[in-house]
């Protein structure tokens, strides 16, 4: 299991643990931090991450919120499953199934996604749970297709070239092996912004390292023929976009594309010197954002669906 992001101040024990069941059958982990009846927030994890990748959140939210955090399918405590079973589909399905195995009938939660994550809230936006669930929901450092295309992991010019090996690197089936200062590195310059405090860039690296071989390569392929376009225009809940501008896995081309194309954008924040791993770079960020999200779009406990609301504020970059 990867240590927390933070050993100084762990996050909190989660009230419960769960197993929910998707459509195929596949047994997707779920945590559950904080007090029933709270305000709920569901975080989704990206590529060969897991929940300990919000750790940074849960510690902040779960004070005064029920977190909702779950690993996707093959990674972290979700088992692995046969190659068929990888898929934007199944993604949308494992969201499913943990918001029915969590929310009551109705009720309504905040949704966060990173990379991946936010892929799988693109992908479940026509999907009847998301629509009885979302009440709003932040997209961070993600994109919705053209992966290999605008990537700037490798440091060539846009062409044939500099596709293939981008493909190459999404797929790789070479083990990852032990952290090392050398692993470090790399970690570093293809996923966070120079200036990432050591901690944090170790931290990253613990948590990419534990992600089983066959998963990663598996959503590799997935990711690298990426088309979730469809799905932006289809995520009808208020949204807001968080992109950090040294991102070199998802650029910031990414996250306005996204921004452009949404029903109900709240606005893109662009992080300066940031790079993909935005809630753990930027935690303060990230989560403010979904505390103004559960502020303005989430029902004051007590009170009727869509009473008791604060007035959102589009923010303007």
């Amino acid at each position: 299991m990867s240590r927390p992001l933070h050993d100084a101040n762990p996050r909190p024990l989660p009230v419960r643990e769960l197993m929910a069941v998707s459509a195929d059958g596949s047994r997707i982990h779920v945590e559950v931090h904080g007090q029933d009846g709270a305000p709920a927030v569901v975080l989704a994890h990206g590529w060969t991450c897991n929940t300990h990748f919000w750790d940074a959140q849960i510690r902040d939210l779960a004070v005064d919120h029920r977190v909702i955090a779950y690993d996707q399918r093959g990674h972290g405590a979700s088992p692995s499953v046969g190659r068929a079973g990888y898929s934007t589909e199944a993604l949308a399905d494992d969201l499913e199934a943990v918001l029915a195995a969590t929310l009551a009938p109705g009720e309504k939660a905040v949704l966060a996604g990173h990379s991946m994550g936010g892929m799988t809230i693109m992908s479940a936006s026509r999907r009847a749970g998301l629509r009885e669930h979302a009440a709003a929901a932040l997209l961070c450092s993600t994109g919705s297709s053209r992966l290999i295309a605008e990537s700037l992991v490798v440091p060539l010019r846009p062409g044939a070239v500099r596709t293939r090996m981008t493909r190459a690197i999404l797929g790789a089936r070479a083990p990852l092996g032990p952290v090392t200062p050398v692993s470090r590195r790399i970690l570093k310059y293809g996923t966070m912004g120079a200036g990432s405090a050591p901690g944090r860039v170790d931290a990253c690296a613990r948590i990419v390292h534990d992600c089983p071989r066959a998963a990663r390569v598996a959503w590799g392929h997935v990711l690298a023929d990426l088309d979730l376009d469809e799905g932006v225009r289809e995520l009808r809940v208020p949204t807001a976009v968080i992109a950090g501008t040294d991102d070199r896995l998802t650029p910031p081309v990414h996250a306005r594309a996204i921004a452009a194309a949404l029903p109900d954008c709240l606005g893109l924040t662009e992080l300066t010197g940031m790079g993909h791993m935005t809630p753990v770079e930027a935690p303060e960020v990230v989560t403010a954002k979904i505390r103004e999200l559960v502020t303005a779009y989430l029902p004051v406990r007590g009170t009727k669906d869509g009473e008791g609301k604060a007035e959102s504020k589009e923010e303007v970059v």
